[in-house]
């Protein structure tokens, strides 16, 4: 008898790699409004406020794939390979998404 994947591993892995692709092309939209506008991006502007709940949402989303992944470990009788990465890839990117805010605030 073979062993299934896990669909929570599996919507675990799918998640996490989308949302990383998602908070990667917001921080490089935010780098370009903020190069673009004379002055920088100002904090009231729509755009920043729109930026900053984006990312919030995802790393949200990134925590529920973690979330997923975890519960998909304590599956019984399924592989454990999507569970794996995808816990791994949201772990991966609520740190550097946590670590990139950090080093922004602490340049200012």
């Amino acid at each position: 008898m073979t062993q299934q994947h896990s669909g929570l591993g599996i919507s675990s892995f799918i998640v996490s790699l989308a949302a990383a692709i998602f908070i990667f092309a917001t921080l490089i939209i935010a780098g370009n409004l903020a190069n673009s506008t004379p002055g920088g991006l100002s904090e009231d502007s729509n755009e920043a406020m729109f930026i900053g709940f984006a990312i919030i949402g995802l790393v949200l989303l990134s925590l529920i794939a973690l979330g997923l992944g975890i519960a998909g470990l304590f599956q019984k009788d399924r592989l454990k390979v999507f569970p794996i990465l995808g816990t791994i890839f949201s772990s991966l990117t609520i740190l550097g998404t946590v670590a990139l805010i950090l080093l922004g605030l602490s340049m200012t």
